[in-house]
């Protein structure tokens, strides 16, 4: 196959149990910017970094048994991950370290990339992520590990 210039995603899509909930949620919680609501379709679109740049979809399911649940990152600046945890806190959101589920006080690392994280849940259970790409050089070994733990073995290797 040849190489179309692919260089970023430009949509994604998740389906939501309560279309005004979930948009409450990713303007005023999340904080992206509603580009445009469908109500005859049950449905609204976000941007992501300005207007034109990344979309999110969200679709209600009306009274549809279906209850997928998916994941979205967002791509953020370190300091505003890990401002992140307190500001999610806050707003009543418990973020976590998205593999045990467990609740979280810094972004974990995950080593392969390496990139920083913190994960959450929306109003129907998506598997949300500000992550942050880190410059340093990967460590496959370290698996996933708290930000301070991550600093101090690397400082070291």
């Amino acid at each position: 196959m040849t190489d179309m210039g692919i260089s970023g995603l430009f949509e994604a899509h998740l389906t939501v149990a309560d279309l005004p909930r979930s948009i409450d949620f990713f303007r005023n919680i999340i904080g992206l910017d509603l580009a445009h609501e469908v109500p005859e379709r049950h449905a609204a679109f976000f941007w992501i970094g300005g207007r034109g740049k990344t979309m999110l979809g969200l679709w209600s399911v009306h009274s549809s048994p279906l209850q997928l649940k998916l994941h979205i990152a967002f791509r953020v600046p370190l300091a505003s991950l890990i401002a992140s945890i307190g500001r999610l806190r806050e707003a009543g959101v418990t973020p976590t370290d998205g593999s045990t589920g467990h609740a979280i006080n810094e972004p974990v690392v995950i080593g392969w990339m390496p990139a920083a994280s913190v994960y959450f849940a929306d109003p129907d259970g998506h598997l949300l992520e500000y992550i942050t790409m880190l410059d340093d050089d990967p460590h496959p070994d370290l698996n996933r590990l708290p930000l301070s733990e991550w600093r101090r073995r690397t400082r070291r290797a």
